[in-house]
């Protein structure tokens, strides 16, 4: 079970990526147009650009639903190939349509400004993502079904999406009746958080850092930044509204992870190179300096977090409890921030411009604050609890002549790690998320950490006895390329 769900995360990471694109697209847009979002008449060349360019973002981002139908489809399919995609497609359109108010107002016989609110909100996010593991299902089943002759035109992958069209209307038959209760319970749970305030966003923030380990935390996010239940955060957020129009304080889900990623991650990661041993301490900042860069710059964290998440577990969740601390503290004093991706300089350039954004220059007394904390509290606890973390590894740990990630050698990095594994025979499948290499492996023995962590990455993450997840960043699709090559 938690090997398919660290699947589903891997998959949901397909349609998020489209999304910085269309944050960049609708930034630079309302900058350049701000009658798109506050009124008047659009006149001149710039502003037509920057309508323009806000209806571009938008396209993707008022279709998130359709995105994650189709790319979790094929992150889930085994092979993904693009017809798992087309039958997440179906699914969405089935599910979606035999469920809107109006087929539901004949159905049961009521008004259609009287139907469940819960059918106003079928073409959610959440419904995308079922939609898209009920396509990538199907896809596995039934790829390669073989009919008789006189039907041979359907068999193979033809027929993938007139089973998943079948499935779906039961799926959707089911929906009917239980629609309505997920969808109270989701609305519950998020207006219970969103009641409290500040310290809501906080427990949020907290779980969401908790979860990465295990990749649930898209599960989690899907609920709080997408119209699952109507918060929206990313989406109403970049979609132009205020938070009186999108009734509840826009941001609040988004806004207090800036401190943290842009200026609290650097904080400990100089908190681990001051705390590592003076032979390793080269060796520890070229690890966590470049990842401090990442965070900074574009809000990646994962090649942070696994740096030392494993290392010293105890300090992980100390960093999770930071995150809701920064997170109550931004919200309340009322920064507000949106990102399409990630909580990086980036995103905070590009949304200051938008009308939910406000008192964007408050990062910089909030990032300061962020720097000495992470700093101070990481080498109080390092140091205090003698922890492991890079760069304080016992004197076998680390080979300092072979971490060639650093120096952009691909070839040598994938051939390390493929050693590491043991070998190109003892390896079943490999793919790759936005940082990591997931591979699937015959003989879990065969495995050599010291060897793979040689290369420079990150860490090792073994799920189960036969999968293996390399922890590279966001270099990670120039080594999968290189591996893949190798593989073949």
């Amino acid at each position: 079970m938690m090997k398919y769900l660290q699947k589903l995360g891997k998959s949901l990471m397909l349609p998020v990526a489209c999304l910085p694109v269309a944050g960049i697209l609708m930034g630079i847009g309302y900058a350049l147009c701000p009658a798109t979002m506050q009124g008047g008449d659009i006149t001149g060349a710039l502003q037509i650009i920057g309508f323009f360019l806000v209806k571009a973002g938008g396209a993707l981002i008022d279709n998130m639903s359709w995105l994650f139908a189709v790319g979790v489809a094929v992150g889930m399919a085994n092979d993904k190939d693009g017809t798992a995609g087309l039958a997440g497609l179906v699914s969405w359109l089935m599910i979606t349509k035999l469920l809107n108010p109006g087929v539901v107002s004949v159905l049961t016989g009521v008004a259609a400004d009287a139907v469940n609110p819960a059918f106003t909100k079928i073409e959610t996010q959440f419904i995308g993502i079922l939609a898209g593991l009920i396509g990538g299902a199907c896809y596995n089943k039934f790829k390669d079904t073989k009919l008789p002759d006189a039907l041979s035109f359907f068999s193979g992958k033809r027929c993938v999406a007139i089973v998943t069209a079948v499935i779906s209307i039961v799926v959707a038959a089911i929906l009917f009746f239980v629609w309505p209760i997920v969808y109270g319970a989701l609305v519950a749970f998020g207006g219970a958080i969103v009641s409290t305030g500040s310290i809501g966003a906080g427990i949020y923030a907290f779980f969401n850092r908790l979860l990465i380990p295990f990749g649930l935390h898209h599960a989690l996010n899907s609920v709080f930044w997408f119209d699952a239940i109507g918060i929206n955060d990313l989406g109403s957020f970049w979609g132009g509204l205020t938070s009186a129009e999108a009734g509840h304080d826009l941001g609040m889900y988004m806004s207090g992870f800036f401190p943290c990623m842009m200026f609290g991650i650097p904080g400990a990661a100089l908190a681990i190179v001051h705390t590592a041993k003076s032979n390793k301490k080269k060796i520890a900042a070229g690890l966590v300096g470049a990842a401090a860069i990442c965070a900074f710059v574009c809000g990646v964290t994962e090649p942070f977090e696994f740096a030392f998440m494993f290392l010293a577990p105890a300090l992980y969740v100390i960093y999770a409890l930071l995150y809701a601390i920064f997170t109550v503290i931004t919200v309340a004093v009322g920064f507000r921030a949106g990102f399409s991706f990630s909580a990086g300089l980036t995103d905070l350039v590009f949304s200051a411009s938008l009308p939910a954004a406000a008192k964007t220059w408050m990062i910089i007394p909030l990032g300061i604050a962020a720097f000495v904390v992470f700093y101070v509290v990481f080498r109080f606890v390092i140091t205090k609890w003698n922890l492991k973390t890079p760069g304080r590894e016992d004197d076998d740990e680390i080979d300092d002549n072979k971490a060639v990630l650093s120096n952009n050698d691909f070839t040598a990095v994938a051939a390390q790690i493929l050693e590491g594994l043991g070998g190109k025979d003892n390896v079943v499948s490999l793919d790759n998320c936005i940082t990591r290499l997931r591979l699937e492996i015959k003989d879990y023995t065969a495995i050599d950490e010291k060897k793979i962590k040689a290369a420079g990455v990150a860490g090792v993450m073994r799920p189960s006895k036969t999968s293996v997840q390399v922890i590279v960043g966001t270099k990670v699709q120039f080594v999968a390329d290189e591996m893949a090559k190798m593989l073949k």
